[in-house]
């Protein structure tokens, strides 16, 4: 068996892919906490063997730690690095609990995620009809409008790990077709949609990054102050 690429120097490996919304999520969570990285950006459809070395799965994100310990869910990944280090309470709720918002998460990376795919990518799923899926999606979306009708995040008035785990998401759904999910009455949800698009921390972690290859000298992320 081929050994896990540690750093002798203790810093994790992350392994992303810039457009990804589940490494998307997963750099905003490593931003807030300022976890830093060794970061190796990789293109999907040419993965470096050491990503897939550490992870079978070829998706991102995958974390490996000074350990050679291996984290290859985005949420895991999360929740692991806001446990080290959760300066503005992500994991702790102003409205509800953390199972609470674990149970949202899930609605969004369960049924939301599965609607949202044969949306955006119909082509791929033969039979399947991609604007019932998108009305389906809907319904989720309006379900967080109502949500944020009453607060400006979606436990309270300050952001959370709910927030950061399902905006990706969202984002990607509006993206497929802006003029019409402009046009939806869903004031809240678009409200709160355009301020994680216009954040320092949004912005923070879209910026761009080479390609790493096996040899290349990575860049830490996320750089000081980040977040």
């Amino acid at each position: 068996m081929t050994d896990v690429e540690t750093r002798s120097d203790g810093l994790p490996i992350l392994y992303s892919f810039r457009r990804c919304p589940y490494a998307m999520r997963t750099r905003m969570a490593l931003s807030k906490s300022q976890t830093v990285c060794a970061l190796r950006e990789v293109l999907l459809r040419d993965k470096p063997a050491e990503m897939m070395v550490a992870s079978s799965k070829g998706t991102v994100p995958v974390i490996v730690l000074s350990d050679g310990t291996i984290i290859d869910e985005s949420l895991d990944v999360m929740l692991w690095s806001l446990g080290k280090s959760d300066p503005d309470g992500w994991l702790q709720p102003q409205r509800g609990t953390l199972d609470d918002m674990m149970a949202l998460i899930s609605e969004a990376d369960g049924p939301f995620k599965t609607h949202l795919d044969r949306y955006k990518y119909g082509t791929r799923y033969p039979g399947e009809q991609a604007l019932d899926h998108r009305a389906a999606g809907l319904v989720f979306l309006q379900q967080l409008d109502t949500i944020l009708a009453a607060s400006s995040y979606l436990f309270g008035d300050r952001p959370a790990l709910a927030d950061i785990a399902i905006f990706p998401f969202v984002r990607q759904f509006a993206n497929t077709d802006r003029d019409w999910f402009d046009a939806l009455s869903l004031p809240a949800l678009q409200a709160w949609l355009a301020g994680w698009l216009g954040s320092d921390l949004f912005k923070g972690v879209m910026q761009k990054w080479p390609v790493w290859q096996t040899g290349d000298t990575e860049p830490l992320f996320p750089q000081k102050d980040a977040a």
